[in-house]
């Protein structure tokens, strides 16, 4: 399977606001220690806040979490 680089085609990549960049799949990532992850997902969260367990794919820990308290 040739990738779209190499048929002349671009990869859509977004950024969300305070989130994750978002990139048209599937893709292959090669982390800054050489670990190679791939995803065959249509389209591909990478955290970019660094704080997923699941680094460098997001986990939605970007969020804030907030608790409900019941003042009754």
């Amino acid at each position: 399977m040739r990738s779209v680089a190499e048929e002349g085609g671009y990869r859509r990549a977004w950024l969300v606001p305070g989130g994750p960049l978002l990139v048209d799949g599937p893709i292959e990532l090669q982390t800054p220690d050489g670990d190679v992850v791939r995803s065959d997902r249509f389209v591909v969260a990478v955290c970019t806040c660094r704080r997923s367990k699941r680094f460098p794919l997001c986990d939605t820990s970007h969020r804030k979490r907030v608790r409900n308290q019941d003042n009754g």
